[in-house]
């Protein structure tokens, strides 16, 4: 089901949502939390950055952060995050922001986005592009203080 947003304004580069599970390391796999975002049905698992201090079902705002294979501007198409439920693995929206290496891109939820592409940087690209690219393996969250 989908929940709409708080109308509280927060910087438009937080990502807003719930926190749904803290899924703990194992030998073979590294921990991640599960995070539900308003106005979606994403269910994004994310590697925290630092000790996630809520429990599940309360409200989780913070940065997420993800390396870019190769970003390409693009014409058309819809804002999204794929898969609905899982690591992001491709991305397409519009850039809202450019901080420091990273893109910062809403594809549904405002994503930090960092090329890794040979000869692509953050400064190729401008605010209002429309853009498109797959996702490395790795995804971050950082809670805001």
């Amino acid at each position: 089901m989908i929940h709409p947003a708080p109308t509280s304004a927060i910087d438009p580069k937080l990502a807003r949502g719930t926190l749904r599970e803290i899924v703990p390391e194992t030998a073979t796999k590294a921990g991640y939390i599960v995070a539900a975002y308003f106005n979606s049905n994403y269910k994004l698992h994310l590697r925290p950055t630092a000790e996630i201090t809520v429990q599940p079902g309360a409200p989780l705002i913070g940065t997420i952060h993800a390396e870019a294979r190769r970003m390409d501007k693009v014409g058309s198409g819809g804002r999204y995050v794929e898969p609905v439920e899982g690591r992001p693995r491709r991305i397409q929206g519009m850039v809202i922001a450019i901080e420091g290496d990273a893109v910062v891109v809403h594809g549904g939820v405002p994503i930090h986005c960092t090329p890794t592409a040979p000869g692509q940087s953050a400064t190729d690209f401008a605010i209002g592009d429309f853009v498109t690219f797959d996702v490395l393996d790795g995804s971050r969250f950082t809670p805001a203080d």
